[in-house]
């Protein structure tokens, strides 16, 4: 019997690497989406307070960069010590630059510029919209499916959400003009995360190990974080204050090392839309926090808004009993 030619062989890898893999169907108390999901909610719940502290004395962008050199450097120490192959072929290098140009570049500049403007409270409730951009590319860009139980959880969630916009533009100490901007600076970054979720979750990276991926994706992030910084913020800033230090490494270490690997496994477990569901509950978590360490006073609004995002996560998590289609890659 004849072998098959080396270019047939590797045609036959390249294609099995690019099929469509099996999707699974957790819901929310799976053991899978559970973990993830609690510890994503409650660090990133938490790291709203740090960044507040971190835009005080230095810009915006070299604050970014310090926590993306750290984390960069993290998480390539971490594919190492669990083994990973942390090299990607060139195709998937050039998706990672994208994904750290919109994720931890664009993102994140327009967070912390976001909260020059107005109270962390709104800019961490703006980012529960996420949801809606997530579950559209998925559905348009991955095949990936939207039950009717994601849309109808979705707008209770929404609409709780939008109790609790309410509640922090009233008690936002700046003008109108202030919070427009604070406001357009934080969608804009919604957007920019969204479109790296979908493409993290495109087959061109989603062969690769996550943590390498991100690896890289963080090290293109911070590199061009550096550049922009150079050219719009001049030479690095650094605040000798213990606390910001303390700050960076929380943010780089716990922050990003500890939760992008699993965050991006729940986008790759259950999709971009669910997942994004983390960013309903971050801002219910936040508050709780500031409950506990700024004395954060609930008003009738705040309270129903969170129990509204609450319901709605819990009926859009439901597993639903269609059969999933095959992504597409992009």
């Amino acid at each position: 019997m004849n072998r098959p030619a080396k270019n047939d062989e590797a045609a036959l890898q390249a294609a099995r690497e690019l099929a469509p893999q099996p999707e699974t169907d957790f819901g929310l108390f799976h053991p899978r989406v559970m973990f993830p999901f609690l510890l994503l909610s409650l660090i990133w719940g938490s790291t709203w307070l740090v960044i507040r502290d971190q835009i005080n004395s230095v810009p915006a962008g070299w604050s970014v960069t310090y926590r993306f050199i750290v984390a960069a450097a993290g998480m390539f120490a971490l594919a190492k010590i669990m083994g990973l192959k942390i090299a990607i072929d060139a195709r998937a290098h050039r998706w990672a630059v994208l994904v750290g140009l919109l994720q931890f570049m664009l993102n994140f500049n327009l967070v912390y510029a976001a909260e020059h403007y107005v109270t962390s409270g709104l800019v961490a409730v703006l980012f529960a919209l996420l949801i809606v951009p997530n579950a559209i590319l998925g559905r348009f860009l991955l095949d990936k499916p939207v039950t009717l139980n994601f849309w109808i959880g979705s707008s209770i969630a929404i609409i709780g959400v939008g109790m609790l916009i309410l509640r922090e533009y009233r008690v936002a100490p700046v003008g109108a003009n202030e919070v427009l901007i604070g406001t357009c600076l934080t969608i804009v970054g919604v957007i920019g995360v969204s479109f790296a979720n979908v493409l993290q979750a495109s087959h061109r990276l989603n062969r690769f190990p996550i943590v390498s991926v991100l690896a890289w994706a963080m090290f293109y992030g911070m590199a061009i974080n550096v550049i922009w910084s150079l050219i719009f913020h001049g030479l690095p800033v650094w605040d000798s204050r213990p606390s910001y230090a303390w700050g960076i490494a929380y943010l780089a270490i716990i922050g990003s090392v500890v939760t992008f690997p699993l965050y991006f496994g729940l986008i790759r477990d259950i999709g971009p839309g669910k997942a994004a569901y983390t960013s309903v509950f971050v801002p219910v978590v936040a508050m709780l926090l500031s409950t506990l360490f700024e004395g954060y006073v609930w008003s009738g609004l705040a309270a129903g808004g969170a129990a509204l995002a609450v319901i709605g996560l819990l009926i859009s998590m439901r597993v639903g009993k269609a059969q999933n289609k095959g992504k597409r890659s992009i």
